[in-house]
């Protein structure tokens, strides 16, 4: 069965006060990490959505055999880069039986745990913090439901209901100062 991935990786994190996908992790990006996880857990492609200061990304960080593309309207919100993304698969995964949605700035993410969602014949989303969230597994037959996808929200009421593979520290992803803090202090320094 082939599952692509999509990375969501198009934010200015403004927050945060410099660019998250370039923050460090051991001895690669968070974007880095991300695509890397993705295809260990067996997604091919890995598309990446870039958006905000995407030239400084794609300069500094991308892997490459990533697909890159980027989302001009990234400032509306998650759902954007979330169409582009599952757009760009008609275009280079057309195969596709399914697609993992992911973030790049969430470090409790394994690749075991993407295997884990991937593969069955119905949306199954991580869950922490008492709720379900991305990484999220979506089979062929919803991607035009994601293509419906508007504003910031992402694919959050596709996610409420769907059964869901827990996420130890799931919760945490790199938004701001204390953010980045906690996770050198959970997984490690930069």
């Amino acid at each position: 069965m082939k599952t692509a991935a999509v990375v969501l990786a198009a934010g200015a994190s403004t927050r945060l006060g410099q660019l998250k996908q370039l923050v460090r992790l051991g001895e690669e990006t968070l974007l880095e990490r991300a695509v890397r996880l993705a295809r260990e857990a067996g997604c091919s492609p890995v598309v990446v959505v870039l958006g905000a200061e995407y030239v400084q990304v794609l300069g500094s960080s991308l892997p490459g055999d990533a697909v890159p593309v980027v989302n001009d309207r990234w400032e509306e919100g998650m759902a954007s880069s979330i169409l582009l993304g599952v757009q760009t698969l008609g275009f280079v995964a057309k195969e596709a039986e399914g697609v993992v949605i992911m973030t790049c700035d969430q470090p409790a993410v394994t690749a075991p745990h993407l295997r884990a969602l991937m593969g069955a014949d119905e949306v199954m989303a991580s869950h922490y913090a008492g709720r379900n969230g991305v990484p999220a597994y979506f089979p062929s037959s919803q991607f035009g439901e994601l293509m419906k996808l508007r504003g910031d929200a992402g694919a959050r009421e596709l996610l409420r209901t769907a059964r869901s593979v827990e996420l130890p520290g799931g919760e945490l992803d790199v938004d701001t100062t204390d953010d980045l803090n906690r996770m050198h202090k959970m997984f490690g320094s930069h």
